[in-house]
């Protein structure tokens, strides 16, 4: 696979186009592809926080901009339903995800002024803030291990107005996924006009503590008129990133929510990587053009795993994918620790020579190789084994370094071409010296 891609830069990244971009502007570039460009030098990783209180986080973002991430993504602020003593282990329920009042800040993770020292401190290390907004749904009325049920009557600043009628979710009619009730949550009618204006404040008050971008949840439950028609032009009205959270294997959805002006979470290379190429059983080939990152990339979301969603069985190889790939990788905290010295070493490769376009140079059953146009050529191996295989290159007689510390240097000839042997379910990352 050979595509031609234009080259970012440190002033044009990802999320600065992506913030400019907005609903509007989609509709003038017509689709997200055409805005088409390869992750910049510079252009980082996300680091996702989960369940973590604001003060514990904010001890950690030496560490987080120490590694080399760029942003950090942090729960819902608001007051919600449920706390600790409902848990049933760290991702059961995820808390912060049933909001009782958009307004109250003050939650489970901590008080609203917490939140902002977090956020400022976030800047102080040259990182950026995504903030999780839940504009689906209110909290369920339902009961779970001893915690009350949320009436219509409970919420502060919504009536049952404000709600679609109660059903449960049909995943074949694509009404049914966007006004029902996903698992028993009062599903909002962003049709209504007092409803979007309850939403704008939220967005709005996240904006004044400082954040620097927003991932909406449960995107894919909301339509994606709200997003190309209100929910994006009020954050690029406020110069801030957005990210929609489109849990479907489906390019085709992704692309049409990728298409309001926003990037969306890249569900369907997960799935591709997940069930397939770093399956104990998978094939690598799978990976060549798959997901969003190979149709828009700059409005791919890449992660190997969240609380939604578990991890491949190679996940280390998985990172060491997204992170010298296209597309805005993001690490999840509950799996990889903050100071992990893979991922470091995978943010330093990244920052400094993953940029450009990607052209597919060898791929079979366990081997993947792949060139990042001219700057940096990448081998991933799921097998027992070690591989060697002669691959062609952009380089003409030149001594290439491996970055990745797992294999010594090699040099291509005068044809362009090289050997390159990755071990065992490991990778090499050549680039010359």
């Amino acid at each position: 696979m050979n595509r031609t891609r234009i080259t970012g830069s440190k002033q044009a990244s990802r999320r600065t186009v992506l913030k400019g971009l907005g609903a509007l502007g989609a509709a003038v570039f017509g689709t997200a592809t055409s805005v088409g460009s390869s992750a910049a030098v510079g252009d980082s990783a996300v680091y996702q926080y989960y369940h973590t209180d604001w003060t514990e986080i904010t001890a950690t973002l030496e560490t987080v901009a120490q590694q080399g991430y760029d942003t950090i993504q942090v729960p819902p602020a608001q007051r919600s339903r449920l706390d600790r003593s409902h848990q049933n282990g760290v991702t059961d329920p995820p808390l912060g995800y049933q909001p009782v009042d958009l307004t109250d800040f003050n939650s489970v993770f901590g008080t609203e002024a917490e939140y902002e020292a977090m956020v400022q401190e976030a800047h102080n290390q040259g990182l950026d803030v995504v903030a999780d907004a839940v504009i689906n749904h209110m909290a369920a009325n339902d009961d779970f291990r001893g915690a009350p049920g949320i009436t219509f009557e409970d919420l502060p600043r919504f009536s049952e107005r404000d709600f679609h009628p109660q059903d449960g979710i049909n995943y074949d009619d694509p009404e049914s996924v966007e006004d029902d009730w996903l698992v028993g949550l009062k599903d909002l009618k962003q049709e209504s006009e007092y409803v979007r204006g309850e939403l704008q404040t939220y967005v709005q008050k996240y904006a004044d503590l400082g954040v620097d971008g927003i991932r909406w949840d449960a995107a894919k439950h909301v339509p994606e008129s709200f997003f190309a028609d209100y929910a994006n032009q009020w954050a690029d009205d406020l110069d801030l990133w957005t990210v929609g959270e489109v849990l479907d294997g489906d390019i085709g959805v992704c692309q049409g929510y990728a298409d309001t002006g926003m990037s969306v979470t890249d569900y369907p290379l997960y799935y591709t990587m997940k069930e397939e190429a770093f399956h104990s059983d998978g094939d690598m080939q799978a990976l060549d053009g798959a997901g969003m990152v190979n149709q828009s990339p700059f409005q791919a979301f890449t992660f190997v795993s969240n609380h939604d969603s578990g991890p491949p069985d190679y996940e280390k190889l998985a990172y060491a994918y997204i992170l010298t790939y296209e597309g805005y990788p993001r690490v999840y905290s509950n799996r990889i620790s903050v100071d992990d010295d893979d991922i470091r070493n995978l943010l330093w490769i990244r920052n400094n020579l993953a940029s450009g376009g990607s052209q597919t140079r060898h791929v079979d059953q366990d081997l993947y190789v792949y060139e990042r146009e001219g700057n940096l050529l990448v081998g991933l191996n799921r097998a027992s084994g070690q591989r060697s295989k002669w691959v062609p290159t952009s380089w003409t007689n030149q001594t290439l370094n491996d970055y990745s510390g797992n294999a010594g240097n090699i040099s291509t000839n005068g044809d362009s071409w090289v050997q390159i042997t990755v071990p065992a379910t490991s990778w090499v990352c050549y680039a010359p010296e």
